[in-house]
């Protein structure tokens, strides 16, 4: 039987302080499996003193700025397809992109948690789609803190429009057979 798991919305407060995090501040989460959900936990940059034992998953990220919420000029589509299209890759940077990535879908609620094994010493996360229940492994690469901040960085461009060496990934999900013609059009004038 399939499992739904439930993350907290962020508190907007330090957990140990309980000061306020302010707009574009930086910050750890943490998660805590907690029987049918994650416990979350956030942390400013001077509370943090690492992972407690009990943290399913960690991260670093950034107390949105409301204006900036608006420019996202990436679909859940596009990132569904992205996600998909990154599945074969062996190449550690798109492994750990493509697992920040899942978390983004399993925070959108559009990938959900489905248990994990271990597979000659990887940790492998079994998350199916929301809208068919279609299974996809993902790796779980174990990054460190420095991976998270790059690979957050990385995403950041990409969901901004920034798509920069991921440009061939996401020009590669793009189905010839959507009757796509404006791109085609453009495609064939040179036109961008």
């Amino acid at each position: 039987m399939a499992q739904q798991w439930e993350v907290e919305s962020a508190s907007g407060r330090c957990s140990v302080t309980g000061r306020p995090l302010k707009e574009g501040e930086e910050f750890y989460t943490v998660l805590i499996e907690d029987g049918e959900s994650f416990r979350r936990a956030d942390y400013s940059l001077e509370a943090w003193s690492g992972p407690p034992e009990e943290a399913f998953c960690h991260f670093k990220t950034r107390v949105p700025v409301k204006e900036q919420r608006k420019k996202l000029l990436v679909d859940n589509e596009l990132l569904i397809h992205f996600f998909q299209r990154l599945a074969d890759e062996t190449d550690p940077l798109r492994v750990q992109f493509r697992f920040v990535l899942a978390l983004i879908l399993m925070r959108k609620r559009l990938l959900r948690y489905d248990g994990s094994s271990v597979v000659d010493g990887v940790e492998i996360w079994k998350m199916l789609l929301a809208s068919d229940r279609s299974e996809y492994p993902v790796v779980n690469p174990r990054l460190t803190d420095d991976q998270i901040e790059g690979v957050s960085g990385q995403l950041s461009a990409v969901l901004h429009g920034d798509m920069g060496p991921w440009s061939e990934v996401v020009d590669a999900t793009a189905d010839p057979a959507d009757g796509s013609q404006e791109k085609e059009e453009r495609d064939a004038d040179g036109s961008a």
